[in-house]
């Protein structure tokens, strides 16, 4: 950290000119890279082996690595963040996604609703239309009962009607024939 240490970090130079920290300690090449310093010609660090003559003194060292550190720390915490405020814009974009297809298919659900409730008035309508048709073709019937009744009535009326007219007549040419005979 940022206070001071008396434990001694070594470090060196492997084959590939890549710096690995003895100890157990490892730095990124970014922290390796800033820790070699320009004026060597070689663009390695001044020391592979340090000694306790060494042109870079520990304390510039111990805050250089504490700086590396921290700016470790902070790309770590820093992409922490953009991992938690990606999965919560995936989280935003499937429950938007979800709000979005409830809102698509409810106007269908009312849609759906209203040819339902349509189609129930609809055949309710034509079960009417039935039970409608039904009961005219009964009264059809009926009325042509009636009709029927109502002309044998009437046949039977004008017979009555007639033979009354044929007696009638016969006496009243019976009675006028006698009036004549007498009076004559």
């Amino acid at each position: 950290g940022g206070g001071s240490s008396t434990r001694r970090v070594t470090f060196e130079a492997d084959e590939n000119e890549n710096i690995t920290v003895v100890k157990g300690v490892r730095l990124s090449d970014s922290v390796i890279d800033r820790m070699k310093e320009p004026s060597s010609p070689s663009g390695r660090p001044q020391s592979q082996h340090r000694s306790a003559s060494g042109a870079v003194n520990d304390e510039e060292l111990k805050k250089r690595i504490a700086e590396e550190l921290a700016l470790e720390r902070a790309r770590r915490d820093s992409e922490a963040q953009k991992r938690r405020l990606k999965q919560e814009q995936m989280y935003v974009r499937d429950e938007f996604g979800k709000l979005l297809e409830r809102e698509r298919i409810s106007p269908n659900e009312h849609l759906t609703r209203a040819i339902l409730r349509e189609r129930a008035a609809t055949e309710e309508e034509r079960q009417k239309a039935q039970r409608f048709a039904k009961q005219l073709e009964e009264k059809d019937r009926e009325l042509k009962k009636h009709d029927a009744y109502y002309k044998e009535q009437l046949a039977r009326l004008e017979e009555r009607s007639a033979q009354f007219y044929k007696v009638t007549t016969e006496q009243y040419q019976k009675a006028a024939d006698e009036v004549s005979a007498r009076f004559k």
